[in-house]
C-alpha cells in the first residue's frame, strides 16, 4: 500500500518537478547569456601594433583561418536569413509591385510583358529586394558581430547603436527615391523627345529597384564616414579639402543612379547627396574626436 501511495505521489508531483527543472534551466541559460553579454561589452583584447600583427599572422597562419571560418559562418547566416525573408515576401509580392507601380500612369496593369519568363524574373527580383530590406537589420548585426571582437568596449557600444541608425538611413534613402525622384523621372523618361514608350515589367522594375536600392546605399555615406573616422581611417579635414573632387564624384554617381540624362533629375539626386556629404563631414568630425580622445 505504501508503494502504491508513493508511486501515486510521484505521478502527482511530476509536472511540478518538470516545471521546476524547466524554470531552473531557463534561469541558468539566462544567467550564462547575461554573463556573455557583459563580457562582450567589457572584455577587450590587448592592442597589438600592425607590424607585430602581420608578423604573427605569417608565423601562425591558422589564426587567419579562424577569422575566415568566423566570417564564413556570419556570411552563411546572413544569406540564410536573406533567402528566408525573400521567401516570406513572396506571399505579398504582388502588393509590393502594385505599390512600386503607383508612380506609373495606369499602375501595374499598364505593364506589358513580351517574353515568357519576364514576369517570373521580375517577381523574383522584387521579392529579393523586399526581402533584403526586411533582412537588412540582421545582416548589419552579423557584420557588427564579426568586427566587434577587434574593437574596444566603447566602440562596441557605439557600433550597436549604429545598427538601427544604418537601417533608418537606408530606409530614408529608399523613401526619398520613391516619393521624390520617381514622380519626376518617370514622366521625363516616358515622354523623352516626344517618343511613345511602352512600359515592360522587367525594364520598369529594374529601373525602380536600382534607383531605390542605390539611393538607400547613398544615404549610408554619413554613417560610413563616422565609423571610418572613429577607427582612425578618415579625417574630416580631408573631406573638406577634397570637396571639388567630391562634387565631380557625386555628379558621376548621380548620372549612374538616374540614367535619364536630364539635368533636373540629376539635380534632384545630386542635391541630397551633397547634403549627405556635408553631413558626412560633421559626423566624421565627431568620430574623429572620439578617436583622438582614445589616443590621448
Amino acid at each position: 500500500m505504501r508503494r502504491l501511495l508513493h508511486g501515486f505521489w510521484n505521478i502527482l508531483v511530476s509536472p511540478f518537478r518538470f516545471i521546476k527543472r524547466l524554470v531552473l534551466g531557463i534561469a541558468h541559460m539566462a544567467a550564462r547569456g547575461i554573463k556573455k553579454i557583459q563580457a562582450f561589452f567589457i572584455d577587450e583584447e590587448e592592442e597589438t601594433p600592425l607590424p607585430d600583427t602581420i608578423a604573427y599572422t605569417f608565423e601562425n597562419p591558422g589564426w587567419v583561418l579562424e577569422h575566415i571560418d568566423a566570417m564564413r559562418k556570419h556570411l552563411l547566416r546572413s544569406v540564410a536569413v536573406l533567402f528566408i525573408s525573400a521567401a516570406i515576401t513572396f506571399g505579398f509580392v504582388r502588393n509590393v509591385m502594385e505599390f512600386l507601380a503607383v508612380p506609373l500612369e495606369g499602375g501595374l496593369a499598364s505593364l506589358t510583358a513580351i517574353e515568357v519568363t519576364e514576369n517570373v524574373g521580375t517577381v523574383m527580383r522584387v521579392a529579393l529586394l523586399t526581402g533584403f530590406a526586411f533582412a537588412l537589420p540582421y545582416i548589419i548585426l552579423e557584420i557588427y558581430l564579426f568586427i566587434a571582437p577587434g574593437l574596444r568596449a566603447p566602440a562596441r557600444i557605439r557600433g550597436l547603436v549604429a545598427i538601427p541608425v544604418a537601417v533608418l538611413f537606408f530606409l530614408g534613402g529608399m523613401a526619398f527615391a520613391y516619393y521624390a525622384l520617381l514622380p519626376v523621372a518617370l514622366p521625363i523618361l516616358f515622354n523623352f523627345m516626344e517618343l511613345t514608350t511602352e512600359a515592360r515589367p522587367s525594364s520598369y522594375f529594374n529601373f525602380v529597384i536600382a534607383m531605390i536600392f542605390w539611393m538607400g546605399m547613398a544615404f549610408e555615406l554619413p554613417l560610413a564616414a563616422y565609423i571610418l573616422a572613429n577607427l582612425g581611417l578618415l579625417r574630416a579635414k580631408a573631406l573638406m579639402d577634397q570637396w571639388r573632387l567630391a562634387l565631380v564624384i557625386l555628379a558621376i554617381l548621380s548620372a549612374a543612379i538616374t540614367p535619364t540624362g536630364d539635368p533636373l533629375t540629376m539635380g534632384l539626386v545630386m542635391i541630397p547627396m551633397a547634403v549627405l556629404y556635408i553631413l558626412s563631414i560633421g559626423l566624421a568630425h565627431l568620430g574623429q574626436r572620439g578617436q583622438d580622445q582614445h589616443q590621448n
